[in-house]
């Protein structure tokens, strides 16, 4: 059983990063899944704190994805209607077009929220919705940091016991 754990673990972690970049998977709670894997095992070392730990990082990173681009369209000069565009149009390109959607739906969120706020401002607008996309390219960056860090702990966990395995078969 340790070594399917300790397989699913891997795969898990892996998976979660990957999913850190494909926006229809949830990559950080994948990643959380492969630390919950290796944790179950017999031979793991890690504590309980450490598990708390991480969840509450994957909680934050995968919140913080969603307000992001509210918060960056604000930080580029955006009003409160592009700020709302942004977080909606997340949300409707998870949904309607994924996974280009949420890469673009941040992005034209924006650029019409701050159109429909002011017709005559486009420049200001496209600005508003780089600085939404830009948001994108961040939470995608906060989200692989933490995926990594969860396969690096997996990975410190499991290798030793893996090893003597590996040397024990072969």
């Amino acid at each position: 059983m340790d070594i399917l754990l300790s397989i699913s673990a891997f795969l898990l972690a892996i998976l979660g990063i990957a999913g850190c970049i494909v926006p229809a998977l949830p990559g950080t709670l994948l990643s959380y899944g492969g630390l919950l894997c290796a944790y179950f095992t017999s031979y793991s070392q890690m504590g309980l704190a450490a598990l708390w730990v991480w969840l509450a990082v994957c909680i934050v990173v995968s919140v913080a994805d969603y307000f992001l681009p509210a918060w960056m369209t604000k930080r580029f000069g955006g009003s409160r209607a592009g700020s709302i565009g942004a977080t909606v149009g997340v949300f409707v390109g998870f949904f309607f077009l994924p996974p280009i959607g949420i890469i673009l739906g941040p992005f034209l969120g924006a650029v019409i929220g701050e159109l429909l706020h002011d017709r005559n401002d486009r420049a200001k607008a496209l600005v508003v919705g780089v600085g939404s996309f830009l948001s994108f390219i961040v939470g995608t960056g906060i989200k692989l940091i933490a995926s990594i860090g969860i396969l690096v702990h997996v990975a410190a966990d499991t290798w030793p016991a893996l090893r003597n395995w590996f040397a024990t078969v072969f």
